[in-house]
């Protein structure tokens, strides 16, 4: 089982976000599953639960992991292919962000743009370098700052604008033959409070920035 991956197909991501489907798939991340073990768990008599279960497998969310006989009947064990699921922007291509439609660093906006062009280039080159049975070389880095003041802050985003774009010119060569272009992204944003994220999941908020404020007008 993959720890992640990315649904790139529009009839795929549609059948992940069906309420059922959805717990389906969280039941089976946890562990291999027959329809008829499902059934209690979710509420549904296990014929609604195998059929749920074959458009699952039609989109190669969740596969085969074995079989058992069970009295005179043979049970199929299915698995989720992943842990966890991302959806591509690849998903809504007609309307997916588009990053290069304008430009402004301060725009939390064009920040989810970039987010989304990043989710969407990745799962295409991790499915590219499946295919091709190839290592895929990426690097990330995640940390988290704590700021004493909007200056600082400030400060902070010029000194790492100024010394980020100093190591792009220092090793950026477009004439080089063979040579490997690699995008960079760095991304700064205020950390999301526990509380915002539970106020959301809670309240079905689909913004949690809205949430988040909820939070704060709370406090």
């Amino acid at each position: 089982m993959l720890d992640v991956t990315v649904i790139e197909d529009a009839e795929a991501a549609a059948v992940s976000l069906d309420p059922i489907r959805a717990r389906l798939l969280a039941e089976l991340a946890a562990g291999p599953a027959s329809a008829a073990m499902l059934a209690g768990k979710v509420g549904l008599p296990r014929q609604k639960v195998n059929y749920h279960l074959k458009a699952l497998e039609r989109h190669g969310l969740v596969e085969l992991a074995g079989e058992r006989r069970k009295g005179n009947v043979t049970e199929r064990l299915m698995r989720a292919t992943a842990a966890s699921y991302v959806i591509s922007p690849l998903a809504l291509a007609a309307v997916q962000p588009d990053p290069d439609r304008f430009r402004d660093q301060l725009s939390a906006r064009w920040l989810l743009a970039l987010a989304a062009r990043l989710v969407r280039d990745v799962g295409s080159l991790i499915t590219g370098a499946a295919k091709a049975r190839k290592r895929l070389a990426t690097y990330a880095l995640d940390g988290e700052v704590t700021f004493a003041s909007a200056a600082d802050r400030a400060a902070f985003i010029e000194e790492l604008t100024v010394g980020v774009g100093a190591l792009i010119r220092k090793y950026h060569d477009g004439n080089a033959e063979g040579g490997r272009p690699h995008r960079i992204v760095v991304a700064v944003h205020p950390t999301l409070k526990p509380e915002a994220a539970e106020a959301a999941e809670a309240a079905g908020i689909a913004d949690v920035a809205d949430a988040a404020q909820a939070v704060e007008a709370g406090h």
